[in-house]
């Protein structure tokens, strides 16, 4: 991380405490692991990117698929050698793996020190305390997630002008094929008046663009009509609430599931020049057979309709999706199905997820599991026609004038810029280059296209905004 801070500290734990962390998974663990950022930076902590300084590691984990827990697994391995080259004397393991295989994890890497779960990072600096001063607990994971509350400290890990902004924890949904629900449990929703004042703060802070991220956003505050904390909570309520109180620039919503896109919803984003015209909206499959037996709940009639509603409300807008192939039982006329609607529907962004069989999940014990020789053939088969589309898309772009928020300098070159247009969500999705024109990063500029790519757009600043 980026971050540093020296703060003497006069306990009994090490004069210098020095702390790398290390991220992985997705935007809602960087979010944990801003927490535990600003837990131990409150602390005294000294935060180092470089891991050979620090006294402490952390390595926040995912535990959501095969191939993030064996990146996981392997970086603990990596950074566990530093034992004998360095100064480090704690490493520690948190996160959504560490909750996931609790006992099997701590039994299985010796390597490490202190084991976190989901549901007890917040309380890391005590943890960390604790085992400097000579207790033998390694195991904290006895609740499965921490809603995180007005007074959690974070320090935001991302460029100054953008920020990412969890709104609930949890998910109240059961895909046949997904983890999350028993690592995280069941939806807890944060209140409307905790997350607004969150993300005032944030602004305050110099940031232009929030990114609500969940695990379904249009199930935001079920729970809390559910148990009678608040009537008015849901999605558009909070949409709304973000859009008129929190001063942002662009308020960008990962995320949502395709029941719950309603027409008043659609309005709203019509209406509010603040929020991002961009769906991310993962569908995983379009055969209704597939659908069911992924536990959606929605037919490909109910899918086509909700995108019909989003383009004829908001014409421009850019419809992000996910696809899984390999799905147990999936046939090759139901691949051929999947892949005449990507062709049909010449969506914006497509991601296409292999399956991984998971532990404990309904769809693990399936019969009819694919081979991976044939789920890797079809995943290339999707995304070969949808960087196709995407190349045609791009190049429609060319001569047209974008809002960019500027990112930093291109890795190849400090000639060329690098931003990102409302239709380019950090990380997922392509970028702008700018290659005439001057700006700082941060800010929010103008800028015409003059060229494309596969994935990528590049152009020229017209308008600076800011």
């Amino acid at each position: 991380m980026e971050k540093e801070k020296k703060i003497s500290d006069s306990s009994k734990v090490p004069q210098e405490k020095k702390v790398h962390f290390v991220s992985l998974g997705c935007p809602k663990n960087l979010v944990d692991t801003e927490m535990m950022l600003g837990a131990l930076v409150y602390d005294g902590y000294q935060v180092v990117d470089d891991p050979t300084k620090a006294e402490t590691i952390v390595v926040n984990t995912c535990g959501f698929i095969e191939e993030a827990k064996k990146e996981s697994i392997d970086k603990v391995l990596e950074l566990a050698k530093l034992k004998k080259t360095s100064s480090l004397k704690k490493l520690v393991v948190a996160g959504c793996l560490t909750q996931r295989y609790k006992e099997d994890l701590v039994e299985g890497l010796p390597e490490a020190d202190l084991f976190i779960g989901s549901g007890q990072f917040q309380n890391i600096a005590t943890i960390l305390k604790a085992s400097y001063q000579g207790s033998q607990e390694k195991k904290f994971f006895h609740l499965p997630t921490y809603l995180q509350e007005d007074s959690s400290p974070r320090i935001n890990s991302q460029p100054k002008h953008r920020a990412y902004l969890k709104i609930s924890e949890g998910c109240k949904k059961r895909c046949a094929f997904c983890a999350i629900p028993l690592i995280r449990g069941d939806l807890q929703s944060r209140q409307i008046k905790s997350i607004v004042s969150e993300a005032k703060l944030l602004v305050a802070g110099g940031v232009k663009e929030l990114i609500v991220i969940s695990h379904d956003f249009t199930d935001f505050g079920w729970d809390l009509r559910k148990d009678k904390i608040d009537s008015q909570a849901n999605s558009h309520s909070l949409l709304k609430a973000l859009a008129e109180q929190s001063g942002a620039q662009w308020i960008r919503v990962l995320y949502l599931y395709p029941d719950g896109v309603s027409p008043e919803l659609l309005q709203l984003i019509k209406e509010k020049d603040n929020l991002v015209k961009y769906f991310d909206m993962p569908l995983q499959h379009i055969n209704n057979e597939m659908l069911k037996k992924m536990n959606r709940r929605m037919t490909r009639s109910q899918i086509e309709l909700v995108l019909q509603q989003i383009r004829t409300t908001l014409p421009d807008a850019v419809i992000r999706t996910q696809f899984i192939v390999g799905f147990p039982g999936e046939t090759e006329e139901q691949f051929q199905e999947l892949l005449s609607f990507v062709q049909e529907q010449q969506l914006d962004r497509v991601g296409c997820f292999i399956y991984s069989p998971e532990e404990n999940t309904k769809a693990g014990i399936m019969p009819d599991q694919i081979d991976l020789k044939t789920k890797q053939r079809r995943h290339d088969e999707l995304m070969e026609v949808q960087m196709q589309i995407s190349r045609k898309r791009h190049k429609n772009q060319i001569g047209k004038e974008f809002e960019v928020l500027v990112e930093g300098y291109s890795e190849e070159t400090e000639l060329l810029l690098v931003g990102r247009n409302s239709q380019q969500a950090p990380e997922i999705d392509g970028v702008t280059y700018i290659n005439e024109g001057s700006a700082k990063i941060g800010d929010l500029v103008k800028v015409t296209v003059t060229d494309s790519h596969d994935y990528d757009l590049v152009g020229k600043i017209s308008q600076s905004i800011n």
